[in-house]
């Protein structure tokens, strides 16, 4: 009898024991959850799996993952899964993966997470992101947001339902972060180096940018696998209201920092043209591994060749100062070549201009070349200049014939693929304020109005 009592009291102790510590792991497992949690929703683009190369401290590391069946979300995986296996600096994601016909409706009823994060076809972009926000989600967004004048209308009202279910709407700007695009602006806010921004003509703009993209490359040292839907501009988008939205934001950024830009007020459009990138049948499989193209191509095929309106070119005028952004889409770049940047900003003083061709190895290079070439001028400029190396260290100036050349420490060199890591971290940041910058919201309406109005007037309407 007293065996038993014993027995008893131990198994007693024990499961008492082991309730403790069931309680102890809940509670360590409540403290170290993270206060943001993704929802990666269609991930048809691969800056959805961009943004997971890198941990973040305040994002859990459980990711929930709606999308239909197929190689989009198969292909986002798969990079993740590359990430966490990599030799440095391996990341550590759980992907929770819904596949199903229903899998909008099914995220937004679960509300697993509280930052949808969306990086994929463009035609339904705007419908998702509207409706996340409707549900009170944050919003994480790959550009473009919206494609037309149609997508224009319904992201106002998303921007509207985001300030009223106090959530945060947001695009990633990556080119913000590359180091040039960077050190133009801060260079353009310098007097002393810059003088003040001209206005320009539509002939000659005071500031352009222009952009030459490729659809055949590497990503993270693999051949891209681009999907057959992104060569229909229904479903991408033309040229003009995608990577345009990048230039179209640079100049915003760049010109006016920190300033809002109003569309009705501050904004006109001068002038904008559209033109196609011609493929092969054998381009067209290099690129996507389809055989054949899809019956949605069927109208844009013409004796075998794809015509995809990829370029665009937009001349407009805000706040009074002319600007021009044009993009050029080819198949492949030559080799030991890339995707290339080209940007000046002419001031009263000197012209800012950023090059990346031949000379400059490919690689994007700053120039400071100066109209006033007195010595007094070169004085205020090597005394201007400290300012920006407090905020870069290593960064100089180097002389040469036009003006000088902007060297820059590779340590600033990270890459396209480290600017989607940077974009998220000061997403992280307004989220932790609780609002985006007071000129974000207003200046992202701005962008958009631009591409798909000069959309629409390219394309014969007014």
């Amino acid at each position: 009898m007293k065996k038993e009592l014993l027995t008893i009291a131990l198994l007693s102790a024990m499961a008492l024991n082991q309730g403790c510590n069931s309680k102890k792991e809940e509670a360590k497992e409540e403290t170290t959850k993270k206060p943001l949690s993704l929802i990666v929703v269609e991930p048809g683009h691969f800056h959805a799996a961009l943004l997971q190369k890198s941990m973040y401290a305040d994002v859990d590391s459980v990711v929930h993952v709606y999308a239909p069946e197929g190689p989009d979300v198969k292909a986002y995986l798969d990079k993740v899964d590359k990430y966490n296996a990599a030799p440095e600096n391996p990341t550590s994601w759980k992907e929770e993966v819904y596949t199903g016909t229903d899998f909008l409706d099914k995220m937004l009823a679960d509300k697993k997470g509280n930052v949808v994060v969306l990086a994929g076809n463009n035609q339904k972009k705007t419908d998702y992101i509207k409706k996340s926000v409707d549900a009170g989600l944050n919003v994480l967004a790959d550009k473009p947001m919206a494609i037309d004048a149609a997508g224009f209308d319904k992201l106002k009202e998303a921007f509207a339902s985001a300030e009223k279910n106090k959530v945060l709407l947001y695009d990633i700007m990556t080119e913000r972060y590359e180091i040039t695009n960077a050190l133009q602006r801060e260079l353009a806010s310098l007097p002393a180096i810059f003088g003040e921004l001209q206005k320009g003509t539509p002939e000659n703009p005071a500031v352009m940018k222009e952009s030459v993209h490729h659809y055949f490359k590497y990503i993270s040292g693999e051949p891209l696998v681009r999907p057959s839907w992104f060569f229909d501009v229904a479903q991408q988008g033309e040229g003009m209201v995608d990577v345009t939205t990048h230039l179209v934001d640079l100049v915003q950024w760049s010109a006016f920092p920190d300033a809002v830009v109003d569309y009705e007020k501050d904004v006109k459009l001068l002038a904008t043209k559209r033109t196609a990138t011609q493929l092969t049948p054998s381009q067209f499989k290099l690129v996507t591994k389809n055989d054949k193209y899809p019956d949605f191509l069927s109208k844009d095929v013409k004796d075998s060749t794809l015509s995809v309106y990829s370029n665009g070119e937009i001349n407009y005028s805000l706040k009074g100062v002319h600007a021009k952004v044009s993009v050029l889409w080819n198949f492949q770049a030559p080799e030991g070549t890339g995707d290339t940047h080209y940007s000046i900003m002419k001031g009263s003083k000197a012209n800012l201009i950023v090059r990346q061709g031949k000379e400059q190895k490919y690689k994007p290079v700053l120039f400071i070349e100066n109209t006033d070439k007195s010595k007094a001028y070169e004085d205020g400029v090597a005394a201007a200049f400290k300012s920006v190396q407090d905020k870069y260290p290593g960064v100089e100036l180097k002389k040469i014939a036009a003006g000088w050349e902007i060297t820059i420490p590779a340590k600033y060199d990270t890459g396209h693929e480290s600017h989607f890591a940077q974009v998220a971290n000061k997403y992280m940041e307004y989220l932790k304020a609780g609002k985006l910058p007071e000129w974000e919201v207003p200046n992202m309406i701005t962008k958009y109005w631009i591409t798909t109005m000069a959309l629409k007037q390219a394309k014969g309407g007014k």
